[in-house]
């Protein structure tokens, strides 16, 4: 069990390093003789979980680490994965939690957690929406590349849901922009007049968004709530964010 824990420490220790390591920074990081750590080396290259240069003696991690984090990455399903937080959030905020995916040019319900409340937001499970309107979907249209973004914009018309919604193409670039810089999404009536909500995006390993969790309630008890509950969405969306791989970025 001992060489199995040693294993595992050497692996963790490439995944905090920026660059290749050698037998003697992980020996003394690790606290373990030389000749352990070129045995525990040896063991962890011949599955291909490290690599070695020939020349000058140093490791990285191989080409196996990839294929065990594409095997966990399509066992998870988004919606399992968040409905735990997103219950957390919603007996947080006493708001409603939401759960958005991407189809195309739109964005799409797939869950939604309610508070137990008798005044409170509700979403069509389905409803699909345009990406410029609302927070789940500036949440999708930030977070996707620069081309990506622009080819939304070249293709799509950015259709007035509310008096709210920003129609101008200068002025959505100029909020997505915030919305990246600051870490999440506020819409006050931008999709429904009388709905308030933030939302961030769950990334994926490439630092792409997979799904945007939001919370959301009537505008006039949502303004006050607005900057705690985008500090709650947003420590949850990095938390699960994290499980599919992506890197700590941001503000």
């Amino acid at each position: 069990m001992a060489a199995i824990e040693r294993a595992v420490d050497v692996l963790f220790l490439f995944s905090r390093s920026p660059s290749t390591l050698g037998v003697t920074e992980i020996s003394r990081e690790l606290g373990v003789s030389k000749a352990v750590v070129h045995r525990i080396l040896t063991s962890l290259c011949e599955p291909g979980l490290l690599t070695v240069d020939p020349e000058s003696r140093r490791y990285a991690l191989g080409p196996a680490v990839l294929e065990l984090a594409g095997a966990y990455r399509d066992q998870l399903d988004v919606r399992d994965l968040a409905l735990d937080e997103m219950r957390r959030l919603s007996a947080e905020t006493d708001e409603t939690a939401t759960l958005s995916v991407r189809h195309g040019n739109r964005r799409v319900y797939v869950a939604q957690i309610t508070p137990p409340r008798e005044v409170k937001m509700t979403v069509p499970i389905g409803g699909s929406f345009p990406l410029h309107a609302g927070a789940s979907s500036k949440a999708f249209l930030a977070w996707l590349s620069d081309g990506e973004i622009d080819h939304y914009l070249a293709e799509n018309p950015l259709d007035s849901l509310t008096e709210a919604t920003i129609v101008s193409v200068d002025e959505l670039r100029a909020e997505l922009d915030r919305i990246r810089q600051q870490g999440f999404a506020v819409s006050l009536g931008e999709r429904q007049h009388d709905a308030g909500s933030v939302a961030a995006p769950i990334l994926d390993h490439n630092h792409q968004p997979v799904a945007v969790i939001s919370i959301s309630g009537p505008i006039e008890r949502f303004r006050d709530k607005i900057a705690r509950s985008a500090a709650a969405v947003v420590e949850a969306t990095r938390g699960l964010s994290t499980k599919l791989g992506a890197r700590p970025s941001g503000p």
